[in-house]
């Protein structure tokens, strides 16, 4: 397959309690859209967008997860595979404020050490804020997060919180690419194909079985030809979080 037919495939969970708006973040990064009204979701959704970063094409999944407990063992099976992470609270609702520090260790158990972003949603109802500024600031700065304060409505900070875990997530990728091997490479998935529920890109085995059923699925990760080469080092050590 030649190497202008893949991309940076980058799986982005948005976890936090319920209703603090991030199904709503997700249809307006992705679809341009705002609905006052609430839907809970069910387990999970999921969305892509195609951007452009530092002239590189991204290929952002973004997962939205059920903010409930009783969805825990569906949306915790989702976590793995994940890239990036919004933690989002909203303004209105302490409690969701008081679970971020939980909602980083589900995701940390399932996913390890990746990069994260701190959220704080419903600005337009600071009126109404059970939670002050410096109290989002100080968590921040103690769980060593980038912070943005948005406004899914006014359609404010949205774009730049995604664009900030894109452009995180290839610094980090390309220093670890630059120090492992191929066999060690991650994140790069071929674009002709459709994307799997697990956050990766799969594609069929050529040919089949006599009866027409469909042969078995394989995944397909590739390299970035021009990120080969040196030594080895794992991405993790080579990716500090803000």
């Amino acid at each position: 397959m030649r190497e202008e037919e893949f991309e940076t495939a980058i799986k982005v969970l948005v976890v936090g309690n319920g209703a603090v708006g991030k199904s709503s973040m997700i249809q307006r990064y992705c679809k341009g859209i705002f609905t006052k009204d609430y839907k809970k979701t069910i387990g999970v959704d999921f969305l892509e967008r195609q951007i452009e970063v530092a002239g590189e094409d991204v290929r952002l999944m973004l997962w939205d997860t059920a903010g409930q407990e009783e969805f825990d063992s569906i949306t915790k099976s989702y976590y793995r595979g994940a890239h990036v992470c919004v933690l989002a609270f909203s303004t209105t609702d302490r409690k969701s404020f008081e679970a971020i520090e939980s909602w980083k260790h589900k995701v940390e158990d399932e996913c390890g050490d990746i990069v994260m972003v701190l959220v704080q949603n419903k600005i337009d109802l600071i009126d109404e804020a059970t939670v002050e500024s410096g109290e989002a600031e100080t968590l921040a700065k103690q769980l060593k997060l980038k912070f943005y304060r948005t406004s899914v409505k006014d359609d404010f900070n949205v774009n730049e919180v995604f664009t900030y875990l894109a452009e995180r997530y290839l610094e980090c990728l390309s220093s670890a690419d630059t120090e492992q091997p191929p066999e060690h490479q991650i994140g790069m998935f071929s674009a002709s194909k459709g994307a799997d529920g697990a956050g990766g890109e799969s594609s069929k085995k050529e040919g089949g079985n006599s009866k027409g059923r469909p042969s078995e699925t394989t995944f397909q990760l590739r390299p970035n030809k021009t990120r080969t080469g040196g030594k080895k080092k794992s991405f993790l050590s080579s990716c500090s979080v803000l």
